[in-house]
């Protein structure tokens, strides 16, 4: 019990460092993306250090949730990928102790840490979000810094537009100044030229201190006649001026209860009590535009009390409408027209805006309910990427910053994706919004339940090797030979026997040529009919590894060469494409299928008979060199 006591101390642990490392780099990732949506907008207004810092903090705590599966997916992948890439993995299997058992000390671990991002989600998270947009609407609303460019209108002082030709840089002083000030109308503009000119902000940073030397002023002259064509305008000339404008670059916060009626600022607690005081107002707005519709629109208007008693009274069914309308002149059907077609635009206009007050409120009852259940399902994806993230490393027994940090990736866009877009389709009300919102858990949990069932079992389903001699076969695909010349022999080859063997192998070659008749089209009903294995050349490829494995011992490169260019048959590929009979019968009546494999496995029976006739050239070649040998001994 002590020795698994400190096997579990030693598997968190190695876990813990690793987690500690990949939360604080998948939360800077985050809060770099969060904050290159807003740097445009940020950008350029001075802000203080401690506006900053507090941003920088804010958005910190309302990105941990998004961080911590992520950074759980990625420390199970480097944890157990470690784990088998230094054989401490099969070190525990040897020792009788399962995976899952291995698991345990992490599965907690996480357990806990879903509690408290779930704890974190709904007590912490709705301050900081809230107080975060606050935060983001008043930097938004902040005056920016006077930084006047050279050669276009700078506009973003109110009432102001300034044309600078050239700025020194090292002095402050601009060069050739052209200033329209606005701020009294603009059939009022002052024009202000002057040569040289400086900007300075006063100490309280309500006003622009503006030094203006050598230049005019044109100043437009209020007219005392209407009638007057004429518009007096004064000019004058200065040596030096100064001037103060009106610019506060103070940080104003903003009152966030603006911002009270957003789902992500609450807790549970409050979202489900909004949901039912939105409910009862969409309710009763509902009830009350139904209401205003059956009585304005549904009810007759413009007629007296004696045609609106006989128009209800008589059935709907005795009324002829183009009868009616037959009898008027031409006139009055133009004009009863007119008044319909106007009718039902105003009707339209009405109704749709009715429809947008309902279709709104709709949205919002969808969001709360999203907003809600999203507090849960990010909780738990925390014990679920952990599912994924372990059996994964296991099998692929990778560690460090490579292979792993590809997968997680991968996986965590594949659960962005269905998240965010099942989601999005939810609350625009084309699927259930509980099923969209928990759609990534419902595709993900049963796939870290598989990988975890496959890697305790250590099934070959992972076998990488498998899945590579599978695409070979499907494309035709064959490894190469590399036989090198070895330092070192042990065992000295046996040329005769091997000499011999390869003689028997070049007729047993020749013999299948002669019968198979490899080169003409195979039967196909016998091609989909048949499941058993070609033995013979089974057989052939069998001997020839064993001739090659013998001869690769070899000091002579002439003669390894001759080994490199033998092929590595396939054994399989030219009989039936698989070995249940029943699966063959069925690929073979799917006729546009079964001609395309039919004509697949002729291309490897060409191939076959390629292969063999290379065998027997080189393996005379290699028997020729083997005598050259054994003569000169």
């Amino acid at each position: 019990m002590l020795r698994i006591k400190k096997l579990d101390i030693f598997i968190l642990k190695s876990f813990l460092l690793l987690f500690a490392g990949t939360f604080f780099i998948c939360l800077f990732i985050f809060m770099m993306q969060f904050l290159w949506r807003y740097v445009d907008e940020l950008v350029g207004k001075g802000l203080e250090m401690n506006v900053l810092a507090q941003f920088f903090f804010l958005s910190g705590l309302t990105l941990i949730p998004l961080s911590l599966p992520l950074a759980v997916l990625l420390a199970a992948l480097m944890t157990f990928g470690n784990f088998g890439e230094r054989y401490e993995l099969l070190s525990m299997k040897a020792a009788g102790i399962p995976l899952l058992r291995i698991m345990t000390p992490v599965v907690l671990f996480c357990i806990l840490l879903g509690g408290m991002s779930f704890f974190f989600q709904n007590v912490i998270g709705p301050k900081a979000q809230k107080e975060l947009w606050t935060l983001l609407v008043s930097m938004k609303q902040k005056s920016p810094e006077v930084d006047i460019p050279e050669g276009v209108f700078y506009s973003d002082i109110e009432g102001y537009n300034i044309y600078v030709r050239h700025k020194d840089r090292e002095t402050g002083l601009l060069k050739d100044v052209l200033i329209y000030n606005f701020s009294d109308g603009f059939d009022n503009a002052h024009i202000i030229w002057a040569e040289e000119g400086k900007l300075d902000l006063t100490a309280d940073k309500q006003h622009l201190y503006l030094h203006l030397f050598n230049g005019e002023q044109f100043e437009n002259l209020r007219s005392q006649s209407v009638l007057s064509r004429n518009i007096p305008y004064r000019r004058e000339s200065f040596r030096e001026k100064h001037a103060l404008i009106e610019f506060n670059t103070n940080f104003n916060m903003v009152d966030g209860s603006f911002l009270n009626g957003r789902s992500d600022i609450k807790n549970m607690n409050e979202i489900s009590a909004a949901i039912d005081s939105l409910r009862h107002r969409a309710d009763s707005t509902g009830q009350a535009l139904h209401k205003e519709i059956m009585q304005t629109t549904f009810r007759p208007t413009q007629l007296t009390e004696a045609d609106s008693t006989q128009l209800y009274e008589t059935p709907a069914a005795s009324i002829n409408i183009d009868s009616v309308y037959n009898t008027l002149a031409s006139s009055e059907k133009l004009k009863t027209l007119s008044a319909a077609t106007s009718k039902v635009s105003s009707l339209a206009t009405d109704w749709n805006f009715k429809s947008f007050t309902t279709t709104e409120a709709d949205k919002d009852i969808r969001t709360h309910r999203s907003d809600w259940h999203k507090k849960i399902t990010l909780s738990l994806a925390c014990v679920i990427f952990f599912f994924i993230g372990a059996p994964l490393g296991a099998i692929i027994r990778k560690g460090g910053l490579g292979m792993p940090v590809v997968l997680s990736v991968i996986i965590f866009i594949l659960y962005y994706i269905i998240d965010s877009g099942a989601t999005r389709v939810a609350k625009s009300d084309e699927m259930n919004i509980v099923l969209g919102t928990w759609m990534s858990t419902l595709v993900l949990a049963p796939l870290g339940g598989f990988l975890t069932y496959k890697s305790n079992k250590d099934s070959v389903v992972f076998n990488i090797d498998l899945y590579t001699a599978f695409f070979r076969k499907v494309f035709g695909l064959r490894m190469a030979r590399h036989l090198y010349r070895k330092e070192v022999i042990i065992e000295t080859p046996q040329y005769a026997d091997d000499a011999a063997a390869l003689q028997a192998i070049i007729l047993q070659c020749a013999d299948y040529q002669r019968q198979q008749r490899l080169k003409q089209l195979p039967n196909y009903f016998r091609l989909f009919t048949n499941n058993q294995a070609d033995e013979a050349v089974a057989d052939i490829s069998n001997r020839l590894e064993q001739v090659i494995e013998d001869l690769s011992n070899s000091k002579d490169a002439a003669l390894l060469n001759y080994l490199n260019n033998l092929p590595v048959l396939f054994v399989k590929s030219h009989k039936s494409p698989f070995d249940n009979r029943w699966l063959n019968a069925a690929v073979g009546l799917a006729l546009p299928v079964g001609l395309a494999v039919y004509l697949h496995i002729w291309r490897y029976r060409l191939q076959l008979d390629k292969d063999l006739t290379v065998i027997m050239e080189n393996s005379e070649k290699i028997i020729e060199r083997i005598n050259n040998q054994l003569n000169i001994q």
